[in-house]
């Protein structure tokens, strides 16, 4: 019975990883975090207003769960807190971005073809991708070729399909739900870069403790 009552009144928060938020939009603490209570003390948490984004607060804000707790305290001051998982939330403001033109689109497209047409050729002349083609040819027909297109064909076809296997995309549509490489790399890149975020961000609020 005693065990019943103590976990009435205790108020459990999981902190989001990462949420975007418009600007101007009022963050609500359902939005940050996850919450276990008691339905009507997770009314009131639910709606309980953390931060509302402004142009000042640029693109990146963190919430820190100790400012959640004392928020919570403020306002259910007898219920005890237990976070659990991350202790902060990062909030990306999504700003308004300028649309690209079509121009600047077309050169960025043509130069990232033209890199990696060069990027392929010149793996292929490292290699000697074309020797070893001409030799094959001629172990396998006796004849000397210098330009084995029963290699070279079927080889182009398969280097595009290798890549989109390798990629498990067609476009937008991923061949299954295995993750491609490029998505683990891209997963681990924005881990580290919401690890400096938040080792920044906290230095900078240490500073203007200090300077105030």
């Amino acid at each position: 019975m005693l065990e019943v009552n103590r976990m009435d009144n205790t108020i459990y928060i999981r902190m989001r990883t990462r949420v975007q938020a418009k600007l101007g939009e009022t963050l609500l603490l359902k939005d940050i975090a996850q919450i276990i209570s008691k339905d009507e003390i997770y009314r009131k948490l639910a709606m309980l207003p953390v931060h509302k984004t402004s142009p000042k607060d640029r693109n990146i804000i963190i919430i820190d769960v100790m400012s959640v707790i004392r928020l919570i305290s403020g306002t259910f001051p007898n219920i005890e807190v237990q976070t659990i998982g991350p202790p902060q939330t990062i909030i990306e403001v999504m700003l308004k971005r300028k649309a690209v033109s079509l121009p600047v689109f077309l050169l960025v497209w043509f130069l990232l073809f033209i890199g990696s047409a060069l990027t392929i050729m010149n793996f292929h002349e490292d290699v000697s991708m074309l020797a070893v083609q001409q030799q094959l040819y001629t172990i396998l027909t006796g004849k000397d070729e210098r330009k084995p297109l029963l290699f070279q064909i079927p080889y182009s076809f398969g280097l595009g399909l290798g890549m989109i296997l390798f990629f498990n995309h067609v476009f937008k549509k991923k061949i299954n739900e295995e993750p491609s490489p490029l998505e683990v790399e891209m997963f681990n890149y924005q881990q580290s870069l919401d690890q400096y975020v938040i080792v920044h961000e906290n230095k900078e609020s240490v500073k203007r403790l200090d300077d105030d």
